[in-house]
């Protein structure tokens, strides 16, 4: 049987460089992300929070007064919006950003058994198996991909008002604004998470994570 993508020590060896032979010492810390995958995730960060503030500017009456110049947080919203999808194009040409969006497309048995643990509040590492990226992890990437592709278009049509009927763009205007509403809900979650586990900020910033962290957080991940 083939083993699945998160244990093929060939992909692993490719991506966070040679196994440790037999008997050889295993450094403290290893490669989780590339800096090209560092990169896309900073930038898509960087035009995902700017689309936030100036979505609230533009929504919440107090903001708007404070910052004024509206036609300018209009321009920075429509820009930064039509750029948050350009950081993961130009990292398609990373192998290793390739090979880490097969991992969090693909759910296994272990995933599933993940989300019934986060269900039920259990936190014990055994009853949460994960390989580099856990469940919650999966879900969140496909959401928010979705979510922003939802975006783009609806954006599309309340900024090209000639491309829609004015029903169209109605309803373009009415599922942008709650879709905007629970995306800001569901990042302030993505952002606490991240801020309770330093470890993981960490890889992020750096690049590479303690060993015992990723054997405890991520068991079936093997670099």
């Amino acid at each position: 049987m083939p083993l699945r993508p998160e244990l093929r020590g060939g992909q692993d060896r490719h991506a966070h460089g040679p196994v440790a032979g037999p008997g050889a010492e295993l450094p403290p810390r290893v490669r989780r992300f590339t800096h090209a995958e560092r990169w896309v995730h900073r930038t898509t960060a960087a035009l995902m929070g700017v689309c936030v503030v100036t979505a609230a500017c533009l929504y919440v009456p107090q903001l708007a007064e404070l910052v004024g110049r509206r036609a300018l947080v209009v321009t920075l919203h429509e820009w930064s919006g039509l750029l948050l999808p350009v950081p993961v194009l130009v990292g398609l040409a990373s192998r290793a950003f390739r090979a880490d969006l097969r991992l969090l497309n693909r759910f296994h048995a272990h995933d599933r058994r993940w989300l019934r643990a986060a269900v039920h509040r259990d936190k014990r590492p055994a009853s949460r198996p994960a390989g580099k990226f856990n469940a919650g992890q999966k879900t969140y990437a496909a959401w928010i991909a979705g979510a922003v592709l939802v975006m783009l278009g609806t954006g599309l049509l309340m900024w090209f008002t000639h491309l829609a009927p004015l029903v169209w763009r109605t309803g373009a205007t009415f599922v942008h604004d709650w879709l905007a509403l629970t995306i800001g809900i569901v990042l302030a979650g993505h952002i606490g998470m991240a801020l309770a586990d330093p470890e993981a900020r960490r890889g992020l910033r750096t690049g590479s994570v303690d060993r015992e962290w990723a054997k405890r957080e991520h068991p079936l991940w093997r670099p």
